[in-house]
């Protein structure tokens, strides 16, 4: 498996685990990481992930290269048949974005090393991002006359002051962990050997929050970016009253009048 899963009880360790190839993402690693991420999304056990990867040299240099060099297909064929050849033009894209998963639970990014190109769209799809002293962020496609393919541009514009994210798409150059702690990409630098503790401490505050209501967040984050302050207002109001009667919600206020913690289930 070039994708591990571990289960430390609330929270999902989700480990890339190609060192050899610092980390970088074949069609194969995809397809286990989104099998993963279904089952943590489809587990209740479960309230948050923590994606890393082996070793201190890299969370994830990139796209393998190797095996997504060539295509059978041109780009046409993959846009609209159905052939194998075209599937293939188009699946390692469709394969790095996770928004069709529908993920709701949070996914903490800790980056131990380098990020580049793909690595960076992914950990650009999580929620937090932590970051060792020693990593290094970058999206290089330009260099090798190609373009972010997954939203990394888009996404990178939304995360650091724009000027900034154009600097880095357009010249190739990498960022280190002390400038994405200063531009926002990243919430904290730590230590590398006390990244994954340090994420896990997060992992568990966050898990110890009523589920519905963390999910809820995650999702009007998404949802609300766009909008006008009255429109991302009137679908808050839908969420707030979605969540008013349910039994975390009672259970919070109990526990807090109480003065105990609170035992969320998650309905």
């Amino acid at each position: 498996m070039t994708v591990r899963f571990d289960i430390h009880d609330q929270v999902g360790l989700i480990t890339l685990d190609r060192p050899d190839a610092l980390n970088a993402l074949d069609i194969e690693s995809l397809k286990q990481l989104r099998s993963h991420l279904v089952e943590l999304r489809n587990r209740d056990d479960l309230r948050v992930a923590i994606l890393t990867g082996e070793g201190t040299r890299a969370f994830c240099a990139g796209a393998d290269l190797k095996s997504t060099r060539e295509s059978p297909a041109s780009y046409a064929e993959a846009t609209f048949r159905c052939t194998d050849a075209a599937a293939a033009m188009g699946l390692y894209i469709r394969l790095m974005d996770l928004a069709d998963l529908t993920l709701f639970k949070p996914v903490i990014a800790a980056v131990n090393g380098h990020c580049l190109g793909a690595g960076l769209e992914m950990a650009l799809q999580c929620d937090l991002r932590l970051a060792s002293a020693n990593a290094s962020f970058g999206l290089p496609e330009a260099r090798v006359g190609s373009i972010p393919a997954v939203s990394g541009l888009h996404r990178l514009l939304k995360a650091v002051p724009p000027a900034h994210a154009m600097q880095m798409a357009l010249t190739g150059e990498r960022i280190d962990a002390a400038a994405a702690l200063r531009l926002g990409l990243v919430s904290e630098v730590i230590e590398p050997a006390a990244l994954l503790d340090r994420a896990f401490a997060l992992a568990q505050r966050i898990a110890a929050n009523a589920p519905l209501a963390v999910q809820a967040i995650k999702k009007l984050s998404r949802q609300t970016a766009h909008l006008s302050d009255a429109d991302a207002q009137l679908l808050t109001e839908l969420h707030w009253g979605v969540l008013r009667d349910t039994h975390d919600r009672i259970e919070g206020r109990a526990a807090f009048a109480e003065r105990r913690p609170p035992a969320y289930a998650g309905r």
